[in-house]
Order: structure tokens, then sequence, then C-alpha cells
């Protein structure tokens, strides 16, 4: 999964199945004990474990999936369906410009550290994410706003553009409200206002999180103790969750052992639609990945099906554009950049590129990139392009790719549901530079009536995939493996979060 580097929200992504297989009297047997035991306590398992758990320092969506609404919390929230709802703010007005939104407060919020929840923490927290010295992943969607307080529970939002998805927006990590005294130490001692404080951290292991007796709403359902594991290899995943030390997989890579899952009566499966991404970055710096033909060499040299086959067990749809069908404003782009090695070998010859390329391939830890990785550089030999994989770590990852760039080609997920704007910025990992969909992007986001919108983004996902910005390969389809007494989970994912206080056992 990638930095929380996410394009627009998918509006009327299909509802997937949710399916629950009874079989297995003898483990049916056994039910009634195990649940008993997970009363007061909850396990959920992550593929990645954050390097911090300040989400306003680094990008990361394994950063969210552990404190967002859970130990920090936003103004508005996305919901599992994708629909945005009051949190900090109990209601808004917006402008009939669409530039202004005028929040008001909820009343008697406090931080973990007792200081009061009020406007000046709002305005501070957003100055904070648009400052040059800013290490916050969406520092330019913040340089765009504008806060002003009007009374403790009043504050004035003000964009310099027209942006539909502010709200949505304001309800992912990024936008978290920070208590000012604490911004120095969040990463390691993270203080919020969510119904979850930090009870403790074993890195490389674990880490847990305890129900706040000082929320300002009880929660006498909300599980006293959750705590986080963290499990790459897709063989430990099942073993974990076979073994009952895991309550709840969220994207787990159990596509080989569905069948197991959904014959055995501990557990339900859920299928997720999200908005994810799964795309051979490029690094644009560095030649002769700089020539479009190059790009496009690459691009026509990697099988999809293949893999998608591969990285995501066939669980997948494929893609030609950084864009997600389901999405507004969604056009396939799938026939511009097709399979073709012939192609792509006439591509490298006219570039004046001498085979064989040797090119670096990174591959973090988790399975889709390790597998789909091996099959990406067996299809580029074939076209005479030497992609030499590197392995490397989560931390590894976004220190060395997307902290300083030290790549060639990278197999990355990217699931966030706003990261288009990510091709505007020519600081950013892949070093994408292009007046011309800075333009188109600028027209999507000024663009008050929906038709005009969804023209513009239509152009703009035509134009990435006819720059080969990167190769783009499949959206996934992420399976959520949890026992089966457990209530109050998301179907589908729009953005990676888990909202523990939903979660409770049934009985």
């Amino acid at each position: 999964m990638l930095p929380t580097a996410f394009s627009d929200r998918p509006k009327d992504d299909p509802v997937p199945t949710r399916r629950t297989v009874l079989a297995s009297p003898l483990l049916a047997a056994t039910l009634p004990a195990f649940a008993q035991s997970r009363k007061s306590a909850l396990t959920v398992a992550l593929s990645l474990e954050p390097t911090t758990l300040d989400p306003t320092a680094k990008a990361g969506a394994e950063i969210s999936e552990v404190v967002l609404y859970n130990i920090f919390e936003t103004l508005t929230k996305v919901n599992g369906d994708g629909s945005v709802t009051p949190l900090l703010a109990q209601s808004w007005e917006v402008s009939p410009d669409l530039r202004t939104v005028t929040f008001r407060l909820r009343p008697g919020v406090t931080f973990h550290n007792g200081q009061p929840f009020d406007a000046k923490a709002v305005q501070f927290s957003f100055d904070r994410a648009k400052v040059d010295r800013s290490t916050n992943k969406d520092r330019r969607f913040f340089a765009n706003l504008t806060t002003r307080v009007v009374d403790d529970l009043t504050v004035v939002v003000i964009n310099k553009e027209i942006d539909p998805d502010l709200l949505f927006q304001l309800g992912e990590a990024s936008a978290v409200i920070v208590e000012p005294a604490s911004v120095a130490t969040n990463g390691t001692k993270p203080v919020g206002t969510g119904p979850y404080r930090l009870d403790g951290w074993s890195r490389g292991s674990a880490i847990t999180l305890t129900r706040w007796g000082g929320y300002r709403s009880p929660l006498p359902q909300a599980i006293p103790r959750v705590t986080f594991r963290f499990i790459s290899e897709p063989a430990a995943q099942v073993a974990a969750l076979l073994a009952g030390d895991v309550d709840l997989f969220p994207h787990a890579a159990v596509s080989r052992s569905l069948d197991q899952f959904q014959r055995d009566r501990r557990f339900q499966i859920l299928f997720n639609a999200s908005p994810g991404k799964a795309i051979l970055a490029i690094n644009h710096r560095n030649k002769p990945l700089d020539d479009v033909r190059v790009r496009r060499a690459i691009a026509a040299a990697i099988d999809r099906r293949a893999i998608i086959s591969a990285a995501a067990d066939g669980r997948g749809v494929p893609i030609g554009s950084h864009y997600v069908p389901g999405a507004f404003g969604y056009i396939d782009t799938t026939g511009i950049n097709p399979y073709d090695p012939e192609k792509a070998m006439r591509l490298l010859a006219e570039a004046g590129v001498k085979a064989p390329l040797e090119l670096s391939l990174v591959l973090p830890p988790p399975s889709y990139a390790r597998q789909g990785g091996e099959v990406i550089a067996a299809q580029l030999a074939k076209v005479g392009i030497i992609a030499k994989i590197q392995n490397v770590e989560w931390a590894q990852w976004i220190g060395n790719v997307y902290g300083k760039h030290n790549f060639d080609l990278s197999l990355i997920l990217h699931v966030e549901p706003f990261d288009l704007v990510n091709y505007t910025r020519p600081d950013y990992y892949w070093g994408y530079q292009s007046p011309k969909f800075n333009e188109l992007f600028a027209r999507v986001r000024n663009s008050a009536r929906p038709a005009d919108r969804a023209r513009w983004l239509g152009e703009a996902q035509r134009l990435l995939a006819e720059d080969a910005a990167n190769v783009y390969l499949f959206q996934p389809q992420f399976i959520t493996v949890a026992r089966r007494e457990l209530r109050g989970l998301w179907k589908d994912a729009p953005i990676f979060a888990n909202d523990l206080a939903a979660l409770s056992w049934a009985g």
C-alpha cells in the first residue's frame, strides 16, 4: 500500500458481496469459549507497521489504519459507504460560491492531555499543515486554505479553489486536529481527541490502544483493549487467523486460502471495494526514463492480466491511468498502452536504447509487490530490460524511494481517493512534470458544474496514459477476514481506517 499518497472519490462503486459460509462442526463446538475470551479485547493484524503514529508527519496508509478516528479525529468523518458526516464539527454551512465553509464545532471536547478542543486548535492544525517546512503529505491542499477563528466554537475555512471533495478530504488522516503542545512527540506519544489512547508500542511487534475514559460520549459497547499486530507474509497471515491469534485482518493476503476460510464457520469474509491503484512507478528523474518512448516501451512490455493473476490472485480490474472504475468521471484508458512486446522493442530502438537496459526494481514487503514484481521482471527481460529486484522493508521504501527517490521502478499500491493531485507535484517521488496536466487539473478543481468536471477528469486520465507517467496495472479487490462474532465492520474501504469504537462483540 502506498504513501497514502489517494484520485477522486468513488461515487458509485458497486457494493461487494459479503459472504459468511458455515461448516466444520468440530470448530463450531469450540466457538463459544473462544468468543467469550475475546469480549474485552480485540487483536487486529495489519500487513505493514507504521513508521510513526503522527499522520501529519509522513505519508502511509498504515498510519491511518491505527490512529484515524481512534486516537486522532477530524472535523468530518468518512464512513464505510463513502458518505461524510460530522465528527469534531457538529454542523457546517457552505457559501453560495462553494469556496467558504463555516464549521460549528462540538462543545465539551478535550484532548487526551486535558487541553480543550476549540477553533484555535483547528486553525493551528491547518496552518501548521501548510507551512513550507511541513511534512504533511497534503501540504499543497492545505496551502489553498485560509482558516479564520470566529469564536471558540466557530471556525471559517476559505478555499482558493472550488473543491467539491473538501469535506471528504477534511475527514482524512492528514487533516486530524492536533493539540499544539503535543506536536513534537505525536509520532511516539500521540495526543488526540479520539476514543482510544496509546497504551504501548513494541517496535516490530505490536501497538496496543486502550479505551479512553475521558471521551465526550460514553462508549460502553466499545472494546476496551485493542492490539495491532504486523504480519506481512501471506502464509503467516493465514496461520495467525486459523490459530485464533488474530480476530480481524483487513486487506489480508489470503486469496489462495480463501476456500478454507469460507468453509470455516469461525470467520466472516468481506470483499471490499476500494479506490486503490496498483502501479509500476517510474522515476522520471533518471535517464532514459525521462523519455516518453522508454516509458511507453515499459508499459507495452507488461501484461496486466498476468500481473493481476500473480499479484492479486486474479482479484483485480485492469486500469490504464491513475483512476479506477466507479469513480466520478472515470474513462477506460486501458487501450492506450496495451500489451505489445514487439512495440516495446521498437520504441526502445527509436529512443536509442541499447539492450540490455539495466534498471532497479524496488519492491516493498506486501505480497502483491513481491509476487507481481517477479512477473514484471520476467516480462521486461523479454524486451531487453533487466530489472534488478531489490526487496526492501517498508521503512526503507518510505525513506529511500518515497523520500530520497532512490529507484528506477517500484511496484506499489496507492490507496488514497484523492491522489491525482500528486501529478502536479514536481517534488513527488516519481518526478512527473507536465504544465498541460497542471492546467487540466486546475480546471477539474475549479469547475462548479459536474459535467465540466467529469470532462476535465477524463482528459487528465487520458494525458497520464499517453505520457505513460507510470505503468497502470489494476484496481485490487481487498479481502477482510474477521471473527464471526465481530460487529460493525466496514463493507468497503473508501479510505484506510479501522473505526474501533464502532466495533463490538456479539452477545
